[in-house]
């Protein structure tokens, strides 16, 4: 069977790290970002790896854009038998300094968008007994004022994953949302370097210290990330369903 897998915030980080990783499970990857540029490296990429790419340059705030990406990937695959919802940096910000507006953006680009995704493949991965994945974080059960939208919107997410999962046991669907921890990422690499501004230290050191500081004993990789979505799209796996699953390197000291 050729499975076809559909991969938002694939430009860069963990997004392009599970488009690549996909490639290897997947006959096509549909790939969706923002930067048309960053697509095209990441399409030749995937293309080495042994899948089919096809690049789809939107800003998943707009409402139409999910629509659009099901509809585009459809009429060049044909069916759709994954989701990976990865796309939204939410801004890390005070509590009492987000705005409105600040808000509603964060909300827009990893919790909407991954919404109207989701429902907008419905069909098709009830045709195929597809499977989702939703990215949300460990800040989503570790919530601070400091970066306030970031957890509210992770654990949001969360309970996103387990209603879609509930209605997925009636239509054959497999739904998870996956928490990574601490990835080098550029967005991990921007946080460190605030730390180290912060505490008046060098990158390098900030970097030792933070990772002490919260008890890992290592970053995480976006490989790290990625196998851990491809094996939740794994047939081996489809029982697991509505699961929070953490990657985190032991991070988050939960029972």
């Amino acid at each position: 069977m050729s499975r076809v897998a559909i991969v938002t915030g694939a430009s860069r980080g963990i997004g392009r790290g599970t488009a690549i990783r996909l490639a290897r499970d997947f006959k096509a990857v549909t790939l969706v970002a923002r930067s048309a540029e960053s697509l095209t490296e990441t399409a030749d990429l995937v293309r080495s790896a042994g899948a089919e790419p096809l690049a789809l340059s939107h800003d998943l705030r707009e409402p139409e854009a999910s629509g659009a990406v099901v509809k585009a990937t459809l009429k060049h695959f044909g069916r759709i038998d994954a989701l990976a919802c990865i796309a939204g940096a939410v801004l890390q910000a005070d509590l009492f300094a987000l705005t409105d507006e600040q808000w509603d953006d964060g909300l827009a680009l990893k919790f909407h968008s991954a919404r109207r995704l989701t429902l907008s493949a419905w069909d098709a991965l009830k045709a195929s007994r597809g499977s989702v994945v939703i990215t949300s974080g460990t800040s989503a059960y570790t919530p601070k004022a400091s970066l306030a939208a970031v957890g509210t919107i992770n654990a949001a997410i969360v309970a996103l994953a387990k209603a879609f999962a509930d209605r997925g046991i009636k239509d054959g669907i497999q739904v998870n949302s996956i928490l990574p921890g601490s990835v080098m990422t550029d967005r991990r690499r921007s946080m460190l370097q605030g730390y180290a501004d912060t505490h008046g230290l060098g990158l390098d050191e900030a970097t030792e210290k933070f990772a002490v500081e919260i008890g890992i004993a290592r970053y995480g990789e976006p490989d790290d990330i990625a196998n851990a979505i491809a094996f939740l799209f794994a047939p081996e796996s489809h029982w697991m369903t509505g699961t929070a699953l953490r990657v985190d390197g032991g991070e988050s000291k939960l029972v």
